[in-house]
């Protein structure tokens, strides 16, 4: 950094925890993530890899398949998205990749995590657009570990924080929009989501909403505030919805009002809310050998079978 430049140490916009940003128009985060390569994990069986699906925009996935017990054997899909504001964080971290080898061991099911471009760099729609071209991806069903042994019939999607937000969008997406139709059609069921800790907007204005989508950075964004929406909500294609919030979570009423809404709405699936005692955002990735953590995977596995 330049000291004799005063534009290189002014900042304009700061969001604590997350970013912020300097009169020179440079970007500071305020935790960067590590890399954690795919592997083979001894212990579960559980595999990795990493498919680059937009080479332009650097869109890849990591897929995660679990031990193999049959050889005709077929495992729900699951579709995740990571947290972190739209602004930090990687499907490539060991934070998310432990975290998803977990998912697929405990939860039986095939997971493709969801690496997008992140804000402010990449403003809104980006996360949205990435996340679209690999549900377009998984849609063609011919990458050969989804081919051999992903169940099309049983596809979830779920994220945490801002990737609940995105997982919510990418559902909405494939529900209502002519021209985001699926290419594979009745042979990909979207049965459900589960959404752990959502970030959605309310009434009150959002500091990394505002900032991230300029095109329209008032909370009433039906891309931010689905609640605020219930026309648009009522439509969702999926027939099964959880939703897990944290008793001491910053935007825990966040997930309790999307709940109410679908509730409301003339939705006709089936939802179901889950909370946490004594707990705050995200704590599951954060201490993810706790008994509440583990009660809380419990939670997806059921969801993922009983749903099926």
């Amino acid at each position: 950094m330049d000291s004799t430049n005063p534009e290189s140490s002014q900042v304009i916009y700061d969001v604590p925890i997350f970013f912020k940003v300097y009169k020179n128009g440079r970007i500071e985060r305020y935790r960067k993530h590590d890399f954690s390569p795919p592997s083979n994990n001894s212990v579960t069986g559980v595999r990795s890899k990493d498919i680059v699906i937009v080479l332009e925009n650097n869109v890849t996935v990591r897929l995660y398949l679990p031990k193999i017990t049959q050889n005709d054997q077929k495992f729900p899909l699951l579709v995740y998205f990571h947290g972190g504001g739209f602004v930090i964080e990687s499907a490539f971290s060991t934070y998310y990749d432990s975290y998803l080898h977990t998912v697929a061991a405990e939860t039986n099911v095939i997971a493709v995590s969801v690496e997008y471009r992140l804000a402010p760099e990449h403003k809104i729609p980006a996360c949205y657009d990435d996340s679209w071209a690999v549900m377009k991806w998984v849609s063609q069903g011919s990458e050969p570990w989804l081919k051999s042994y992903a169940d099309f019939s049983r596809v979830f999607l779920s994220g945490d924080s801002a990737g609940a937000n995105i997982a919510h969008n990418m559902m909405l997406r494939a529900s209502i929009d002519e021209d985001h139709k699926l290419e594979v059609g009745d042979s990909l069921n979207l049965v459900g989501m589960s959404l752990i800790h959502p970030y959605f907007g309310n009434n009150e204005p959002d500091r990394i909403w505002s900032y991230i989508c300029p095109e329209n950075p008032n909370t009433d964004d039906p891309r931010c505030n689905p609640a605020a929406h219930p026309s648009l909500l009522s439509k969702l294609c999926c027939s099964n919805i959880l939703i897990c919030t944290a008793e001491k979570d910053f935007i825990r009423d966040r997930g309790w009002t999307y709940y109410e809404a679908l509730k409301k709405c003339g939705w006709k699936g089936e939802v179901e809310i889950k909370e946490t005692q004594g707990e705050q955002h995200v704590f599951h990735l954060n201490n993810p050998t706790c008994d509440k953590a583990k009660v809380l995977m419990k939670w997806m596995a059921d969801f993922f079978q009983q749903s099926s």
